[in-house]
C-alpha cells in the first residue's frame, strides 16, 4: 500500500471519481489493519487511528460544505473548496487576506465579512486553527524537531508555535506530543495484552 495513496483525498467539489478514490483508500487502509491485526495489534491500531483521523476529518469538510448552502452574504461552495484547497497548499507560506480574497474572487474587505458568516471566524483565526491542526499531525507521525514543524506549518518559528499551541490546548506542543506518545504506547501495550 502506498503512503501517497492513503492521504489523498482531493478537493471537496463532488466529483464522483474523488468519492470512489477516497472510499477506495479508506478500505485499503481498513484492509491493512485487518491483516495486521493478528501479526503486529500496535500497527494494526496505528491504521485504525489513521482512518479514524481521515474520516473525522472528511466528514468535518462535508459537514461543513453541506452547512453552506450560500447563504446571503456568505462564501459560494466552490470559493470555500478553492480557499480551503488554497489554505492547504499554502500552508508553510505567508497567507494574506488579500491573497484569499483573490482566490474567492471577492474584494478584502466584503471576503473579510464573507468568510466570517461562512466559517463562524476570522480568516486569520481559521488559518491558525489550521496550521496548529497540521502541527498535530505532524507531531503524531513523525519525532521531526518542533522547529521545523513550526516552519512546516507557516509559523515564524518554535517559539511561535508553542506560545499559539498553548492557547488553544492549554499545553505546550512538547508536552502535548509526550502524552499522546505515552497514550498510544500504553494502547499498543493493551493490545498486546489482549492477544
Amino acid at each position: 500500500m502506498s503512503q501517497s495513496s492513503v492521504f489523498w483525498l482531493g478537493p471537496a467539489d463532488g466529483f464522483e471519481s474523488q468519492r470512489i478514490q477516497f472510499i477506495s483508500n479508506l478500505a485499503e487502509l481498513l484492509e491493512s489493519a485487518r491483516e495486521q491485526l493478528e501479526r503486529d495489534r500496535p500497527a494494526a491500531g496505528a491504521c485504525i487511528s489513521q482512518a479514524t483521523s481521515i474520516l473525522r476529518s472528511e466528514l468535518q469538510r462535508h459537514a461543513t460544505v453541506s452547512k453552506l448552502s450560500s447563504g446571503p452574504g456568505e462564501l459560494a461552495g466552490w470559493q470555500v473548496r478553492r480557499i480551503r484547497a488554497y489554505i492547504d497548499s499554502h500552508l508553510s507560506e505567508t497567507i494574506h487576506v488579500k491573497d484569499l480574497s483573490s482566490v474567492a474572487r471577492r474584494s478584502t474587505a466584503h471576503f473579510c465579512r464573507a468568510f466570517k458568516r461562512t466559517f463562524g471566524q476570522t480568516p486569520h483565526a481559521y488559518l491558525t486553527a489550521r496550521r496548529l491542526s497540521r502541527a498535530q499531525a505532524l507531531m503524531l507521525e513523525g519525532d521531526e524537531p518542533l522547529s521545523i514543524i513550526a516552519l512546516l506549518c507557516g509559523f515564524t518559528d518554535q517559539a511561535h508555535l508553542s506560545k499559539l499551541f498553548r492557547q488553544h490546548t492549554g499545553e505546550t506542543p512538547a508536552a502535548w506530543r509526550r502524552r499522546r506518545a505515552f497514550a498510544d504506547e500504553a494502547d499498543a501495550q493493551t493490545w498486546a495484552l489482549q492477544a
